[in-house]
């Protein structure tokens, strides 16, 4: 496990903690296998319920660190990344969210397989996938759609803007926004009552609601294809450097 990932248990109910505050809890290699980890012992234990996602320190997730992730990008499923998205998508466990601050990124395309996900009115979720000369992962580009239409995944995806709580309320992607003093609270309640279900029906219920498997598990393979191929573009190396010098990318003659 890593040390900046905190799995426990109360009951029934597993919380996977993502515990680097310090850096946003920006995404690291060793996380997303301690995470894959997670969710793994989660669907092998049918005494597991409900797994609840929290963050630390007033922020959700910010995405991938980028220099860990640029040392080691995710080109194969058989990759920490690949096993975590994967973990996601093959989940039968009812899976939760509780978002506070900034959801970047894989910090808001991992919400599109929560089964249910509380924020509170300050978070900001976003992302900035194309700004950076790639694409969205995780299935994000056949889930989005199915969640809110075309036309405002459109949005989301090709302009990155980012969106708050209550946003994120309407257009699908969560279910209520609560104060940030009682979201851990109400998330973990939610999980229990979830958790108390009757187990088969509830992870069949689960399976009917997500739909045809391998059409989301070809659309994860997909995008990592086209996302390898464009982490090495013009484009990409533009974005990511202007990133780290902290200025406006420039793709005039990127081309």
């Amino acid at each position: 496990m890593s040390e900046h990932i905190d799995v426990t248990r109360d009951g029934r109910v597993m919380t996977i903690r993502l515990a680097r505050p310090e850096k946003k809890n920006a995404l690291t290699a060793a996380m997303y296998s301690a995470m894959a980890e997670a969710l793994a012992e989660a669907e092998a234990d049918r005494g597991t319920g409900a797994v609840v996602l929290f963050g630390s320190g007033g922020t959700f997730c910010a995405g991938n660190d980028i220099a860990d992730f640029l040392a080691a990008p995710p080109d194969s499923r058989d990759t920490p990344v690949g096993n975590y998205l994967y973990g996601l998508a093959r989940a039968t466990v009812p899976l939760l969210a509780g978002v506070d601050g900034d959801a970047v990124g894989v910090g808001t395309t991992t919400l599109l397989h929560c089964d249910m996900t509380l924020v509170t009115a300050r978070a900001r979720l976003r992302l900035p996938f194309v700004s950076l000369g790639i694409v969205p992962e995780a299935g994000s580009t056949l889930l989005l759609p199915r969640i809110m239409g075309h036309a405002r995944a459109a949005e989301l995806i090709m302009l990155g803007d980012a969106f708050d709580g209550a946003r994120a309320v309407e257009l699908g992607i969560a279910n209520h926004v609560v104060e940030p003093d009682a979201l851990e609270e109400k998330t973990l309640a939610l999980a229990t009552r979830l958790a108390d279900q009757p187990p088969t029906a509830i992870r069949e219920a689960k399976r009917l609601l997500r739909g045809d498997q391998k059409a989301l598990e070809a659309q994860i393979e997909e995008e990592m294809r086209v996302f390898m191929a464009q982490l090495t573009s013009a484009e990409a190396r533009e974005a990511f450097t202007a990133f780290m010098e902290k200025r406006k990318p420039d793709f005039s003659k990127v081309g």
